[in-house]
């Protein structure tokens, strides 16, 4: 009996290894480009680029700003759109960044969290962050109190792209873990 129960263990042992392994396995190989690469390193040539304006329609979507559902984000022109995935804009709207800049780029939303104190000491919410840069963390959020911002501290290096409530409640709804920001000037 003390062989067969050995036998037994060491079956369920190899069994559980094996899956463990398997698991870690395709967490590694479902991870998005952008979680293991750095941004420069994922970058594509028409995103570094300023995108194309339609100079009658200023708020329109960006020429190659991609395919498919995704966050676009102008840092030229400090605007967002939320696009689905026929393409079509679900909303844009006007933010106010931080004085750290993504480069241009792809990169995919990270982490999200609900209500936190920004580097700025505000409270905000609806945080989604998607990438740091130089040990900087970057993402847009929404300060629960709106108004007037506190002057920023220049000494400060700050990676918040604020939104409004509103804005920030639809990019909550829309940027959920995994979805592609794409950067451009």
């Amino acid at each position: 009996m003390a062989g067969t129960s050995s036998g037994v263990v060491a079956v369920l042992t190899a069994a559980a290894i094996g899956t463990v392994g398997f698991l870690a396995y395709r967490a590694q190989a479902t991870v998005p480009a952008g979680l293991v690469a750095s941004p420069a390193a994922h970058a594509s040539p028409s995103a570094s680029a300023k995108a194309p304006r339609d100079r009658r329609n200023p708020t329109a979507l960006p020429g190659s700003s991609g395919t498919g559902e995704r966050v676009v984000y102008s840092v030229d022109d400090d605007r967002v759109w939320l696009v689905d995935e026929r393409g079509q804009v679900q909303r844009t709207f006007p933010v106010h960044p931080g004085n750290v800049d993504p480069p241009p780029g792809t990169y995919w939303v990270t982490s999200r969290s609900n209500a936190v104190t920004g580097t700025d000491g505000r409270p905000v919410e609806h945080v989604v962050r998607f990438t740091s840069v130089q040990g900087v963390t970057i993402g847009f959020s929404a300060a629960v109190a709106d108004g007037a911002a506190p002057p920023a501290d220049p000494g400060v290096k700050t990676g918040g792209i604020r939104e409004n409530r509103e804005d920030g409640d639809a990019m909550w709804r829309f940027a959920t873990i995994g979805v592609r920001v794409v950067v451009i000037r």
